[in-house]
């Protein structure tokens, strides 16, 4: 004897296939959307954590003295930079990111080298600049306060703040320009802590 299926039954079926499938696609979205409540909350703890330590770091650090500005009159350019600046460090030592007086921002830079010294100039950030009496040096550099580029992507500065030894590193928009700084501020720190350099060129 042929059976034969009634259609009823087969409509019963296919509503209790559907039923599953809908139950199990509202418990899938559960488990996601609480999947990413939890990564959401992980993101904002260790966004505090990190602003906490940039606070402590900088309480630290609150014994730097204010950041020099620029002279009224401060000469003609020397050499002239655009690019970005990012961060300052004790120097020697590339991952001892200073925040203290803004130092810790990264930003755009105007960078202008004229006889009394480094101009700094950043905005949306707190401007500064380096007087010629505390400039100890250049170099090229890949990295400082934890952003590495390519080797000699980087154009260091050491200076000095009160009794701190400081590196600064900045990146021109142009890095060919990195070594034409290096040279210039090394002849200029020479000059500044020879003055005899100075005086033996005015014999001659």
């Amino acid at each position: 004897m042929t059976s034969v299926n009634h259609p009823v039954a087969g409509f019963a079926g296919f509503a209790g296939l559907a039923a599953e499938r809908k139950s199990q696609d509202v418990t899938d979205w559960a488990a996601r959307i609480g999947w990413v409540v939890g990564l959401l909350l992980v993101i904002a703890l260790v966004y505090w954590l990190m602003r906490e330590g940039w606070k402590w770091r900088g309480t630290l650090q609150g014994d730097l003295p204010e950041l020099p500005q620029a002279p009224s009159e401060p000469g003609d350019p020397r050499f002239t930079m655009s690019g970005r600046y990012h961060g300052s460090t004790t120097a020697g030592q590339w991952l001892d990111r200073i925040v203290a007086h803004g130092l810790g921002t990264r930003s755009r830079v105007e960078l202008t080298l004229t006889d009394q010294g480094v101009s700094v100039v950043r905005p949306g950030a707190q401007d500064f600049f380096i007087p010629a009496a505390q400039l100890r040096g250049a170099r090229l550099d890949k990295g400082i306060a934890g952003k590495v580029l390519a080797e000699g992507g980087l154009l260091v500065i050491t200076w000095q703040l009160g009794e701190k030894l400081i590196d600064s590193g900045f990146r021109s928009d142009h890095a060919a320009e990195h070594p034409a700084w290096v040279d210039a501020l090394t002849t200029f720190d020479s000059d500044q802590n020879n003055p005899s350099n100075q005086t033996e060129g005015a014999e001659r």
